[in-house]
Protein backbone atom coordinates (compact mmCIF):
# COMPACT_ATOMS: atom_id res chain seq x y z
CA UNK A 1 0.00 0.00 0.00
CA UNK A 2 1.13 3.48 -0.33
CA UNK A 3 2.65 5.05 3.23
CA UNK A 4 1.20 8.45 2.22
CA UNK A 5 0.20 10.93 0.05
CA UNK A 6 1.03 14.82 -0.56
CA UNK A 7 -1.70 16.98 -2.30
CA UNK A 8 0.10 20.23 -3.31
CA UNK A 9 -3.22 22.41 -4.61
CA UNK A 10 -2.03 25.43 -7.07
CA UNK A 11 -5.30 26.68 -6.75
CA UNK A 12 -4.79 27.67 -3.19
CA UNK A 13 -1.44 29.21 -3.95
CA UNK A 14 -3.03 31.47 -6.06
CA UNK A 15 -5.80 32.51 -3.97
CA UNK A 16 -3.58 33.15 -1.47
CA UNK A 17 -1.16 35.88 -3.63
CA UNK A 18 -4.32 37.16 -4.69
CA UNK A 19 -5.58 37.66 -1.02
CA UNK A 20 -1.78 38.91 -0.09
CA UNK A 21 -1.70 41.26 -3.10
CA UNK A 22 -5.04 42.68 -1.53
CA UNK A 23 -3.46 43.41 1.69
CA UNK A 24 -0.28 45.36 -0.26
CA UNK A 25 -2.60 47.72 -1.82
CA UNK A 26 -0.39 48.36 -4.83
CA UNK A 27 3.22 47.00 -3.44
CA UNK A 28 4.70 44.53 -5.15
CA UNK A 29 4.32 40.71 -3.95
CA UNK A 30 7.87 38.92 -4.47
CA UNK A 31 7.09 35.04 -3.64
CA UNK A 32 9.85 33.06 -1.22
CA UNK A 33 10.00 29.78 -3.13
CA UNK A 34 13.75 28.52 -1.02
CA UNK A 35 13.99 25.20 -0.11
CA UNK A 36 11.78 23.80 -2.44
CA UNK A 37 8.99 26.38 -2.13
CA UNK A 38 8.98 25.17 1.70
CA UNK A 39 8.47 21.69 0.76
CA UNK A 40 5.48 21.84 -1.75
CA UNK A 41 7.71 22.13 -4.72
CA UNK A 42 9.51 25.28 -6.06
CA UNK A 43 9.03 25.30 -9.54
CA UNK A 44 4.82 24.35 -8.95
CA UNK A 45 4.64 27.45 -6.57
CA UNK A 46 6.99 29.81 -8.66
CA UNK A 47 4.78 29.20 -11.75
CA UNK A 48 1.47 29.37 -9.69
CA UNK A 49 2.20 32.46 -7.72
CA UNK A 50 3.40 34.88 -11.20
CA UNK A 51 0.62 33.62 -13.05
CA UNK A 52 -1.50 34.75 -9.99
CA UNK A 53 0.69 38.37 -10.20
CA UNK A 54 3.77 37.64 -8.07
CA UNK A 55 6.63 39.63 -9.64
CA UNK A 56 9.56 38.18 -8.63
CA UNK A 57 10.70 34.40 -6.89
CA UNK A 58 13.31 34.57 -4.07
CA UNK A 59 15.28 31.99 -3.11
CA UNK A 60 18.21 31.25 -0.47
CA UNK A 61 20.56 30.26 -3.09
CA UNK A 62 22.13 29.88 -6.70
CA UNK A 63 21.96 26.47 -7.15
CA UNK A 64 17.88 26.90 -6.45
CA UNK A 65 17.40 29.88 -8.73
CA UNK A 66 19.43 27.73 -11.55
CA UNK A 67 16.63 24.91 -11.11
CA UNK A 68 13.89 27.97 -11.07
CA UNK A 69 15.40 29.36 -14.45
CA UNK A 70 15.36 26.19 -16.13
CA UNK A 71 11.85 25.83 -15.81
CA UNK A 72 10.84 29.27 -16.00
CA UNK A 73 12.69 30.80 -18.40
CA UNK A 74 11.41 34.79 -17.99
CA UNK A 75 11.06 35.06 -14.30
CA UNK A 76 13.15 37.89 -12.66
CA UNK A 77 14.74 36.00 -9.28
CA UNK A 78 16.32 36.93 -6.63
CA UNK A 79 18.89 34.79 -4.73
CA UNK A 80 18.59 36.38 -1.54
CA UNK A 81 21.84 34.14 0.42
CA UNK A 82 24.80 35.22 0.03
CA UNK A 83 26.72 34.04 -3.20
CA UNK A 84 30.64 35.07 -3.53
CA UNK A 85 32.75 32.46 -5.38
CA UNK A 86 33.50 33.26 -8.55
CA UNK A 87 31.69 30.47 -10.24
CA UNK A 88 28.27 31.78 -8.54
CA UNK A 89 28.66 35.18 -9.82
CA UNK A 90 29.57 33.73 -13.21
CA UNK A 91 26.45 31.32 -13.25
CA UNK A 92 24.18 34.22 -11.83
CA UNK A 93 25.17 36.53 -14.35
CA UNK A 94 24.64 33.71 -17.10
CA UNK A 95 21.37 33.03 -15.72
CA UNK A 96 20.03 36.54 -15.40
CA UNK A 97 19.54 36.34 -11.61
CA UNK A 98 19.80 38.88 -9.27
CA UNK A 99 21.88 39.07 -6.29
CA UNK A 100 21.82 40.32 -2.58
CA UNK A 101 25.02 41.73 -1.53
CA UNK A 102 25.31 41.83 2.34
CA UNK A 103 29.08 42.58 2.49
CA UNK A 104 31.58 43.07 0.07
CA UNK A 105 32.26 44.07 -3.59
CA UNK A 106 29.64 44.79 -5.67
CA UNK A 107 29.62 41.99 -9.23
CA UNK A 108 30.14 43.21 -12.29
CA UNK A 109 27.40 42.58 -14.94
CA UNK A 110 24.77 41.21 -12.32
CA UNK A 111 21.52 43.22 -11.28
CA UNK A 112 22.28 43.92 -7.27
CA UNK A 113 20.50 44.86 -4.10
CA UNK A 114 22.12 45.92 -1.47
CA UNK A 115 20.95 44.85 2.34
CA UNK A 116 20.92 46.75 5.00
CA UNK A 117 21.21 45.18 8.49
CA UNK A 118 18.43 47.12 10.70
CA UNK A 119 18.50 44.78 13.96
CA UNK A 120 18.31 41.06 12.41
CA UNK A 121 21.99 40.83 13.07
CA UNK A 122 22.44 38.26 10.45
CA UNK A 123 23.23 39.51 6.80
CA UNK A 124 23.66 42.85 6.08
CA UNK A 125 25.51 46.40 5.73
CA UNK A 126 25.91 48.26 9.08
CA UNK A 127 25.99 51.51 7.24
CA UNK A 128 24.18 51.70 3.01
CA UNK A 129 27.03 53.06 0.56
CA UNK A 130 26.26 55.18 -1.57
CA UNK A 131 24.42 52.53 -5.14
CA UNK A 132 26.12 52.01 -7.72
CA UNK A 133 24.74 52.12 -11.17
CA UNK A 134 24.71 47.81 -10.68
CA UNK A 135 22.03 48.29 -7.58
CA UNK A 136 18.29 48.15 -8.37
CA UNK A 137 17.23 47.30 -5.20
CA UNK A 138 17.51 48.29 -1.23
CA UNK A 139 16.35 45.82 1.34
CA UNK A 140 16.33 44.73 4.94
CA UNK A 141 14.78 42.03 6.82
CA UNK A 142 12.32 42.18 10.04
CA UNK A 143 13.43 40.50 13.05
CA UNK A 144 10.02 40.07 14.85
CA UNK A 145 7.26 41.20 12.72
CA UNK A 146 4.97 38.18 14.08
CA UNK A 147 5.17 39.18 17.71
CA UNK A 148 7.07 42.66 18.47
CA UNK A 149 5.25 45.47 17.32
CA UNK A 150 7.77 48.30 18.99
CA UNK A 151 10.88 46.78 17.54
CA UNK A 152 9.39 46.24 14.23
CA UNK A 153 8.86 50.15 13.94
CA UNK A 154 12.00 50.34 15.10
CA UNK A 155 13.52 48.83 12.11
CA UNK A 156 11.10 50.26 9.54
CA UNK A 157 12.07 53.41 10.66
CA UNK A 158 15.65 52.41 10.36
CA UNK A 159 15.64 51.22 6.98
CA UNK A 160 13.33 54.43 5.67
CA UNK A 161 16.08 57.17 6.85
CA UNK A 162 18.86 55.05 5.76
CA UNK A 163 16.81 54.61 2.26
CA UNK A 164 15.07 57.99 1.85
CA UNK A 165 17.88 59.54 -0.31
CA UNK A 166 17.50 56.71 -3.28
CA UNK A 167 13.41 56.16 -3.27
CA UNK A 168 14.26 55.69 -7.32
CA UNK A 169 15.12 52.31 -6.43
CA UNK A 170 12.87 49.56 -5.20
CA UNK A 171 12.53 49.38 -1.64
CA UNK A 172 11.82 46.01 0.26
CA UNK A 173 11.43 45.50 3.32
CA UNK A 174 8.62 43.24 4.65
CA UNK A 175 8.04 39.62 5.26
CA UNK A 176 4.77 38.03 5.70
CA UNK A 177 4.05 38.76 9.31
CA UNK A 178 5.11 42.55 8.07
CA UNK A 179 2.81 42.68 5.13
CA UNK A 180 -0.39 41.79 7.38
CA UNK A 181 0.11 43.88 10.23
CA UNK A 182 2.47 46.81 9.24
CA UNK A 183 1.41 49.21 6.51
CA UNK A 184 4.34 51.41 6.46
CA UNK A 185 6.99 48.29 6.24
CA UNK A 186 5.30 47.56 2.60
CA UNK A 187 7.44 50.11 0.76
CA UNK A 188 7.39 48.72 -2.62
CA UNK A 189 7.41 45.40 -2.70
CA UNK A 190 7.37 42.65 0.54
CA UNK A 191 8.40 39.29 0.52
CA UNK A 192 6.56 36.71 1.47
CA UNK A 193 6.83 33.41 1.88
CA UNK A 194 5.22 31.60 4.67
CA UNK A 195 1.84 32.92 3.72
CA UNK A 196 1.58 31.85 0.21
CA UNK A 197 1.46 28.44 1.03
CA UNK A 198 -1.66 29.26 3.51
CA UNK A 199 0.68 29.32 6.68
CA UNK A 200 -0.15 31.76 9.36
CA UNK A 201 3.72 33.52 10.08
CA UNK A 202 1.57 34.52 13.47
CA UNK A 203 1.10 30.21 14.77
CA UNK A 204 -2.92 30.85 14.14
CA UNK A 205 -5.53 29.43 12.19
CA UNK A 206 -4.70 30.61 8.98
CA UNK A 207 -8.16 31.32 7.96
CA UNK A 208 -8.21 34.32 10.26
CA UNK A 209 -6.31 35.67 7.60
CA UNK A 210 -7.95 34.69 4.62
CA UNK A 211 -5.12 32.41 4.03
CA UNK A 212 -6.10 28.72 2.26
CA UNK A 213 -3.60 25.88 3.04
CA UNK A 214 -2.24 24.30 -0.06
CA UNK A 215 -0.88 21.01 1.51
CA UNK A 216 -2.50 17.98 2.09
CA UNK A 217 -0.63 15.06 3.66
CA UNK A 218 -2.54 11.91 4.15
CA UNK A 219 -1.99 8.16 5.05
CA UNK A 220 -4.27 5.14 5.94
CA UNK A 221 -4.50 2.47 8.74
CA UNK A 222 -2.03 -0.43 7.97
CA UNK A 223 -3.07 -2.49 11.39
CA UNK A 224 -5.77 -2.10 14.01
CA UNK A 225 -4.90 -4.33 17.61
CA UNK A 226 -7.34 -3.81 20.55
CA UNK A 227 -5.09 -2.95 24.11
CA UNK A 228 -5.89 -4.61 26.61
CA UNK A 229 -5.77 -2.71 29.82
CA UNK A 230 -2.09 -2.61 31.07
CA UNK A 231 -0.80 -3.50 27.70
CA UNK A 232 1.38 -0.60 26.11
CA UNK A 233 2.27 0.62 22.47
CA UNK A 234 5.57 1.91 20.99
CA UNK A 235 9.30 2.51 22.21
CA UNK A 236 9.65 2.94 25.93
CA UNK A 237 6.27 2.35 27.03
CA UNK A 238 4.85 6.14 26.80
CA UNK A 239 1.11 5.12 26.35
CA UNK A 240 -0.42 2.61 28.76
CA UNK A 241 -3.84 1.48 28.35
CA UNK A 242 -5.54 2.52 31.31
CA UNK A 243 -8.90 0.32 30.00
CA UNK A 244 -9.20 -1.39 26.66
CA UNK A 245 -8.24 0.85 23.89
CA UNK A 246 -8.39 0.64 20.30
CA UNK A 247 -5.52 1.79 18.44
CA UNK A 248 -5.24 2.34 14.24
CA UNK A 249 -1.02 1.75 13.50
CA UNK A 250 -0.64 4.39 10.98
CA UNK A 251 2.54 3.77 8.39
CA UNK A 252 4.51 7.28 9.08
CA UNK A 253 7.12 8.43 11.46
CA UNK A 254 9.79 10.93 11.79
CA UNK A 255 11.71 9.56 8.79
CA UNK A 256 8.25 10.66 6.63
CA UNK A 257 8.50 14.27 8.75
CA UNK A 258 6.20 13.48 11.20
CA UNK A 259 8.01 14.04 14.09
CA UNK A 260 9.12 12.65 17.44
CA UNK A 261 7.97 15.22 19.11
CA UNK A 262 4.75 15.51 17.86
CA UNK A 263 2.85 12.82 20.36
CA UNK A 264 -0.10 14.03 21.88
CA UNK A 265 -1.08 16.23 18.67
CA UNK A 266 -4.28 15.54 16.40
CA UNK A 267 -5.26 13.68 13.26
CA UNK A 268 -8.52 13.21 11.13
CA UNK A 269 -10.05 9.62 10.85
CA UNK A 270 -13.40 9.34 8.88
CA UNK A 271 -13.73 12.92 9.69
CA UNK A 272 -13.16 12.99 13.58
CA UNK A 273 -10.65 14.13 15.62
CA UNK A 274 -8.19 11.79 16.96
CA UNK A 275 -5.14 11.63 19.17
CA UNK A 276 -1.81 10.50 18.47
CA UNK A 277 -0.40 8.13 21.11
CA UNK A 278 2.76 6.54 22.92
CA UNK A 279 5.94 7.51 20.85
CA UNK A 280 6.37 7.88 17.21
CA UNK A 281 9.12 5.86 15.88
CA UNK A 282 10.59 6.05 12.22
CA UNK A 283 8.02 4.52 10.15
CA UNK A 284 4.91 4.50 12.25
CA UNK A 285 2.55 5.96 14.91
CA UNK A 286 -0.43 4.90 16.73
CA UNK A 287 -3.77 6.71 17.02
CA UNK A 288 -6.16 6.09 19.47
CA UNK A 289 -9.32 5.10 18.56
CA UNK A 290 -13.04 5.31 19.90
CA UNK A 291 -14.11 1.48 18.14
CA UNK A 292 -12.35 -1.07 15.76
CA UNK A 293 -11.69 0.30 12.18
CA UNK A 294 -11.12 -1.48 8.89
CA UNK A 295 -6.98 -1.73 7.30
CA UNK A 296 -7.58 1.33 4.62
CA UNK A 297 -9.57 4.07 6.65
CA UNK A 298 -8.07 6.78 5.61
CA UNK A 299 -5.53 9.28 7.85
CA UNK A 300 -5.57 13.04 7.37
CA UNK A 301 -2.39 14.30 8.54
CA UNK A 302 -2.29 18.11 7.31
CA UNK A 303 -5.39 19.73 5.79
CA UNK A 304 -9.19 19.25 5.89
CA UNK A 305 -9.11 21.67 8.93
CA UNK A 306 -5.46 19.34 10.53
CA UNK A 307 -3.57 22.26 10.92
CA UNK A 308 0.65 23.02 10.48
CA UNK A 309 0.39 25.33 13.49
CA UNK A 310 -1.60 22.78 15.97
CA UNK A 311 0.99 20.37 15.10
CA UNK A 312 3.75 22.77 15.63
CA UNK A 313 2.36 24.19 19.08
CA UNK A 314 2.97 20.42 20.42
CA UNK A 315 6.14 20.11 19.10
CA UNK A 316 7.07 23.37 20.48
CA UNK A 317 8.59 24.55 17.09
CA UNK A 318 6.88 26.29 13.85
CA UNK A 319 4.88 25.88 11.02
CA UNK A 320 7.71 26.35 8.68
CA UNK A 321 10.12 23.95 10.11
CA UNK A 322 6.95 21.21 10.45
CA UNK A 323 6.20 21.13 6.05
CA UNK A 324 10.27 21.81 5.26
CA UNK A 325 10.83 18.68 6.74
CA UNK A 326 7.88 16.41 4.78
CA UNK A 327 9.98 13.87 2.92
CA UNK A 328 8.52 14.02 -0.27
CA UNK A 329 11.05 11.04 -1.63
CA UNK A 330 9.01 8.96 -3.54
CA UNK A 331 9.74 5.93 -1.79
CA UNK A 332 8.42 7.54 1.26
CA UNK A 333 5.53 9.25 -0.09
CA UNK A 334 3.86 9.92 -3.59
CA UNK A 335 3.18 13.69 -4.39
CA UNK A 336 -0.14 15.48 -6.26
CA UNK A 337 -0.56 18.60 -7.66
CA UNK A 338 -3.69 19.56 -8.00
CA UNK A 339 -5.13 23.10 -9.06
CA UNK A 340 -8.33 23.48 -8.16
Amino acid sequence: MQRSELTIDLGAIRRNVLRLLHVLEGAELWAVVKANGYGHGSVDVGRAALDAGASVLCVATVDEALELRGALREARILVMGPASSAGEIASAREAGLELVVADGEIPEGVRVHLKLDTGMGRWGLSELPKPSAAVVGLMSHLASADRDTAFTEEQVARFREATEPYRHLTRHLANSAGAMRFPNARFDAARCGVAIYGLSPFGTDPADDGLEPALRWSSAIAQVRLLAQGESTGYGRRFVAERPTWLGIVPIGYADGFRRDMTGTGVRIEDEARRVVGTISMDALAVELDRELPVGTPVTLLGDGVIAEDHARVAGTINYELVCGINSNPARSRRVVVDS
